[in-house]
């Protein structure tokens, strides 16, 4: 089963609540996630904290347990303003400059998924492309380097 890409840019959102409830509308309404999937989310963002502070930008990473997930897909979201996320680190705030949701249906697979993704994240050349690629081609960018089964 291949992997869904999803993109949104040029969204604005006033607090992370309001981004993570839109994450789940799409995935919802996509087909991608259960129902479930909203509730999920929020409880392991609330326990879990997803925002993280990279060498000259910052990420939230939402997911939650594989079986929310009905097939794997990765949402890129790339605000037109930054977005306050709890920090994973400790107790403050990061302001995010882009968020990347991911669903995985194989709980195996997660730790390796996540491990691939931070792994990324520290190319400060890769993390540049995310900030600056056209909207269009953002899932061509994505597919080669986010993917996965």
């Amino acid at each position: 089963m291949n992997t869904d890409v999803l993109i949104k840019t040029d969204i604005s959102f006033h607090d992370f609540r309001e981004a993570l409830n839109h994450i789940a509308d799409e995935l919802i309404a996509r087909h991608i996630v259960k129902a479930s999937y909203r509730q999920s989310v929020f409880e392991r963002e609330d326990e879990f904290p997803t925002g993280i502070e990279l060498e000259h930008y910052a990420v939230a990473i939402p997911h939650c347990e594989a079986e929310h997930a009905l097939k794997p897909a990765i949402y890129f979201i790339r605000p037109n303003k930054t977005v306050a996320f709890n920090r994973a680190d400790d107790d403050g705030t990061v302001d995010v400059h882009f968020i990347i949701a991911l669903v995985v249906t194989d709980p195996k697979e997660q730790l390796n998924v996540l491990k691939t993704l931070f792994g990324k994240l520290q190319d400060n050349q890769f993390v540049e492309q995310l900030i600056s690629t056209p909207s269009r081609l953002l899932p061509t960018l994505i597919k080669q380097h986010l993917t996965f089964n």
